[in-house]
Parts: C-alpha cells; structure tokens; sequence
C-alpha cells in the first residue's frame, strides 16, 4: 500500500472500520456517486483517475465513481457520463481501480439507464425511454413509452455492464433510482404503463428486480451490489414514504442488495434537484434524521449525502447511528484532504464547502466540476494541491486582498516567500464581502476567512487602510508586484444619461435606498443583479428585472438560481427578457427608460422611480498602468509558461526593478474562480 495512514483514533466514530459483506472500509468518510464531467469520449482517463485518487491518497475509506454511469445505448450522457456499455471502458477502469486501491481505499461505481433523464438529441440520436411519455421538465425529451423488447435490452445491458465493472477491479456497483429509469417505473408519475410492471409495488419493481438478478448471475453473489434510491418523492401523486419503505424491505428480503444509498425528493426541475441537494443559504443536512429513520427502521446498510459539509455533522451522523457511511461529496471537492487534516488534528486547516454549488451548476450545464475557491480541483495533473517550496526566496507585494488577492499571497507564503499585502478597505474580501451581506450568503465569506487564516498561519503581512501610490510599490523593493485591485461596476455603456442610473453594488451595500418602482437592467446575469432585486423587493417595492439575454441571470445558472426565484414569487416582480436599456432622462420626479430590442428598431419609453444598472465589472487598473513601465516585464505574461506551470521569465526592460502582473477583476470582469485560479498559478512558479 502506497501511503497508509494511521487510522487509528479509537475515541473517534468516523475512524471507526465498517465492515461492508467482505470489505473492510478503514473509516467512515466516504464520497458519494457524482459525474464530474471529467471523463474523455466516455472513458475515465487521466484526469478523471487523478481527481479520485487524489482524494483516496488523503484518507477516505470509498469513493464512489461515475454518477449515473451509462448502460445502455438510448441512455446517452447527459453530463459527459462514463460509457459503461463500452468493453474499452474496462482497462482505464481497472487503472483507476487499482491506483485507488494503492491507497487503502474501496472503489464503486453507479450504473444507470437514465430512462427519460436525457435527450433524444445526444449520442447516437435514439429515443429515450420510459415507462411514461411525459417529457421530464429538465431535459423536455419527449421519451419513447418503453416496450417489452426495451426492458429485455436494457436487463441484459446491466449484466453485461456489471461484468464489465467486475473486470475493472471495482468493489462493487451502485444502481441508480432516483430521477432515472428504474424509479421511474415506481413512481405513479412516472409509470404509464399497462399490466404487470404497474399497481402493487411487487409490479413496480419487478423491473429492477429483474436486473438484479441479471446482474447477480453474471457476477455472484459475493459481488458487492447497493441501490441508490428515492424513499419518498415529497410531491403529491409520487412515491410516498411508505412505498418507498415496501421496496427497501423488499431489497432486505431478497437478500441480494447490500447497503441501500438515501435519497428523498424529485430531481425533474432545478426546484426538485436543489431540495435534494441543497445549496447556500438552504439548511444543513436536511435529510439526514429521514436517512436515520430509514436505517431504523430498514436495518439494512445505510448511506447518505446531502450538504453534509462539516466534520462535526458527519461525527453527529454516524455517532448517533443515523448512518453507517457519511458522504461528503461537496466537501471534498472543496478539500480533499479532510481526512488527513483530521487525523493531523487541523480539522480547523479544511477548506471549507460554502455551498456555492458552483461544481453542480457547472456539470449540468454540461461543463466539468469546478470548485468556487479549489481551483486544483478537476486539475490534479496541472495544477497539483500541494505547493512546493521554492528554491531561492522573494519578497512579494499584493495589492488589494479580495479573492485573487488573499490566494496569491497564500500561495508565496506556502513558496516561503516574504509577502506583503496593501488593502484600501479597513477588512479583506473585496466584492465577496459585499455579496455576505445578503442572510441567505453569508457563508461565502468562508472564501475568505479560510484565506485570512492560511496567511496569517504563514506570516503574510496585510496593511489595511491603505490607498496605495506606486511611490508606496517602489519604496518596498519587492521582486514581484501583484495586482488584485478588482473593479467597479460598470454604467457607461448606455447611450445617454448613465448618472441617473446606480449600480446594484449601491442598493447591496446600503448606500442608496430602494425606490418603489424599480427597473433593474441586468446585462452580464450574474449574481449581483438578483441580489439587487431580493433586497428592492424585500423592502415592497414593485420590481422589473429586465436583460436582453433570451433567459435570465444565465450567469447564475439552474441551482443557485431557484433560492432567487423563490424569494421573489410572492412578490410584485416581473421578468422582461429581449429588451435592451439605452438610456435614462428625468421626467419630473420619475426617470424616463429609453428601452431598445435587439431583434427589431423598435423603440419606446417607460417611467420608474428607480433605475438599476448591472452590466459588470471595469477593471480599477490606473496603479497597474503606472507601475507598468517601472517593471521588467511591462506586465506581461507568457501564457505558454502559465499554463504549463514554468517560471514568468520575460524581462524587456532593463531598467526595471520588479516583475509585475494583475489578476482577477483587475484584468476583466470575470468571476470568484478565475481570481482565484489567477492568484494559484501566476504565484505558484514564482
């Protein structure tokens, strides 16, 4: 074994071994099933492999593979799912397998027919299926009805898949039933069908039961096999809590499923999917005490994860025996080091998950997980954890201490470099800080206090209060010169009149009250804009959110996008997409919105008390454009060298004294992430 940790904490009830049939898992911290979108023309390749074994060489005792890995040919990925029905998948399975495996670490993987989940449009252009023909709101494929051929097809899909799985050096298998074809068949919504896969709830599984046998007999019984399922739909007319305890007991009785994975609720519309998987500003573990009642009740093998972010709920959970295995997926995206953080007693060290969901609403929007403030995360290879200390030491100066701010100078510290920190406000955080002062927010400062904390731990120097000159930047006589100074929003793209306008910073932070009827024109969709409308609508005000995007805040996306949308139903909001603001005139007392479309010359006016301007971000870049061509680079930035994590060597000046470079908002308007990921690799090779 590669790495073995001491797992040995005998007072501790996560690192207390669970025996699963044969498997002895070290701990009780696990990661549940979940796609990354990591996988490359269906196959788990390097990066893939490096994200799961980077978190098996800290410590957890499983990792779960592949959310919703495909079986079939008319289950087409939906998130850049694995392709299990693919015999080409096996050697990079067996790969991954056997390197997670090195690290004293199980591996399982979850198989799936995504059943309507998916659209008819990806892959190789087949029908969906289901046992009903109604269209799932999220994906609007209208599904084929499934017919008898269908089930025979996708039984012997399973097998064959679950075989494949056997040869690939994993564990065990998880089937997928929540929102995907096998519990599309038990919900009453769902199934349509005539005869007897329909009515008793013996008829409603007799479908994945006869996969389970399928599955069974190509791999035996010593074959780990567990069921990720929906115990209650939490939706009129759905499976109800008491069906959902008939099929688990039917999975007891057979004797042929192993531990059973908790779920509770739909995951049709971006409502559904985020009640099951909360994100910020929604309670902690919501269904942890209902996954508890399960176990109780079921006393079968126990699984559950769902905004299970910190380690003192994890004890809780498996202390009170609520659970037998603890998922903290989100958490260990955010660090994948909790483990051995804990065992090392820095439980106070774990970057924390502040439930931004940023990883979610990226996958499904069909891109690959990100982690907010991990940008390691998903780039294990290029970008590795851990920070190597350099070879000769520098003294580096940072200007400003958002985000982008505080990861720089975190990471010269981690360099061991001498760092300085220069910050205008009297606290760090920049916008982050602005955004926490929403309630339903407020634990993205986790961003930064998780920073503040790493750098004082290292010795960094932070001087706030201070407006700096370039004066200021030459007197200290760094080697390196950073500049995170952000932005300010951004009002002058209108064609007239922008100063009767204020930004949606001005109602957030307080300065300018809300008017009592209020347009606010939101270009760029982001986060900025709705937080704007929660707070003018909040205080009664009548509200007009208008953007001339073809949707609204597409920055947001889905998830983050329904605890905005909840807010505002009970409210005097309306949505206006497809309309343009040109300009702003007094008229009287109101202000007079000149209002264009892109799609005609169509022109015309509307009156409000109150004019909202959210087109994003211009860079505060005067101290950069001074201290340019005092430094030796002029600011420039070999790309070529950032990206394959090498040293900024470029000099053409000879007369200057300091190698300089902006990041974040201080280049262009971007977001968290990107700052982030600018501070990580311009600093790292420094």
């Amino acid at each position: 074994m590669a790495n073995k940790l001491d797992m040995s904490r005998p007072n501790d009830p996560l690192f207390q071994p669970y025996q699963l049939k044969h498997l002895t898992l070290k701990n009780r911290i696990m990661i549940t099933s979940h796609e990354p979108g990591y996988a490359v023309d269906g196959m788990p390749k390097d990066r893939y492999r490096a994200y799961h074994v980077e978190r098996a060489k800290a410590g957890i005792a499983m990792t779960m593979t592949a959310g919703s890995a495909s079986v079939s040919l008319d289950s087409p990925p939906a998130f850049n799912n694995l392709l299990v029905y693919k015999d080409e998948v096996v050697p990079w399975l067996k790969t991954m397998s056997d390197e997670i495996h090195e690290h004293d670490c199980a591996v399982m993987i979850q198989l799936s027919h995504l059943g309507r989940r998916t659209g008819w449009e990806k892959g190789n252009w087949l029908p969906s299926v289901a046992p009903t023909r109604k269209r799932e709101p999220a994906h609007m494929a209208g599904p084929k009805l499934i017919e008898d051929w269908d089930m025979d097809r996708i039984v012997s899909d399973y097998a064959d898949a679950a075989e494949r799985m056997k040869e690939g050096g994993v564990d065990g298998i998880e089937l997928e039933a929540y929102g995907h074809l096998l519990d599309q068949f038990w919900s009453p919504l769902t199934n349509h069908l005539d005869g007897e896969y329909n009515g008793s709830i013996a008829n409603r599984t007799r479908f994945v039961f006869r996969i389970i046998d399928a599955i069974r007999a190509r791999v035996g019984e010593a074959f780990i096999l567990g069921v990720r399922m929906v115990v209650d739909e939490v939706q009129k007319g759905g499976l109800t809590r008491a069906e959902g305890m008939q099929i688990a007991q039917a999975f007891k009785q057979s004797g042929q499923v192993d531990f059973l994975n908790i779920i509770r609720g739909r995951v049709y519309t971006d409502a559904a999917l985020t009640d099951v998987i909360p994100v910020q500003g929604m309670r902690s573990s919501p269904h942890l005490d209902f996954a508890g009642a399960v176990k109780a009740e079921i006393d079968m093998p126990t699984f559950h994860a769902a905004k299970i972010a910190d380690v003192a709920t994890a004890r809780h959970a498996i202390a009170s025996g609520l659970l037998d295995m603890v998922g903290m997926t989100r958490a260990h995206i955010a660090d994948p080091n909790i483990v051995k953080k804990i065992l090392a007693g820095k439980e106070e060290e774990i970057r924390p998950c502040v439930g931004a969901t940023y990883c979610l609403d990226r996958i499904y929007q069909g891109a690959p997980a990100l982690c907010i403030h991990n940008p390691s995360t998903g780039r294990e290879l290029e970008q590795p954890h851990d920070i190597e200390l350099a070879q000769v030491k520098k003294k580096v100066v940072i200007i400003g201490a958002g985000p982008g701010g505080l990861e720089a100078a975190r990471v010269a510290a981690e360099r061991g470099h001498e760092v300085i920190v220069f910050e205008a406000a009297s606290e760090a955080g920049g916008q982050i800080r602005l955004t926490a002062l929403s309630k339903r927010r407020r634990d993205i400062i986790g961003i930064v206090d998780w920073r503040l904390k790493e750098c004082e731990k290292l010795g960094v120097e932070i001087r706030y209060n201070n407006w700096v000159e370039a004066s200021d930047i030459i007197a200290e006589n760094s080697d390196i010169v950073i500049v995170a100074t952000g932005g300010m929003p951004e009002i002058s793209y209108l064609e007239t009149s922008a100063q009767h306008a204020v930004s949606a910073w001005d109602i957030l932070s307080g300065d300018v009250k809300p008017g009592e009827n209020v347009l606010i024109y939101d270009e760029p969709g982001d986060h900025a804009g709705m937080q704007a409308a929660e707070v003018i609508a909040e205080a009664g005000a009548k509200v007009e959110i208008m953007t001339p995007d073809r949707n609204i805040a597409r920055d947001v996306m889905g998830m983050n996008l329904v605890p905005y949308m909840r807010s505002l139903q009970d409210k005097a909001v309306t949505f206006t997409v497809g309309q343009r603001l040109l300009g702003i005139e007094k008229s009287g007392n109101l202000l007079k919105a000149n209002i264009g479309t892109d799609f005609s010359d169509h022109r015309w006016d509307k009156t409000y008390d109150q004019v909202i301007v959210n087109q994003g971000i211009v860079p505060l870049d005067d101290l950069y454009l001074e201290l340019k061509p005092l430094s030796k680079n002029y600011g420039e930035v070999d790309y070529d060298a950032l990206i394959n994590r090498q040293p900024q060597t470029i000099s053409r000046n000879e007369d200057g004294q300091f190698q300089l470079f902006r990041i974040g908002d201080a280049v262009s308007a971007r977001n968290i992430h990107a700052a982030i990921y600018d501070g990580l690799r311009i600093v790292r090779n420094v």
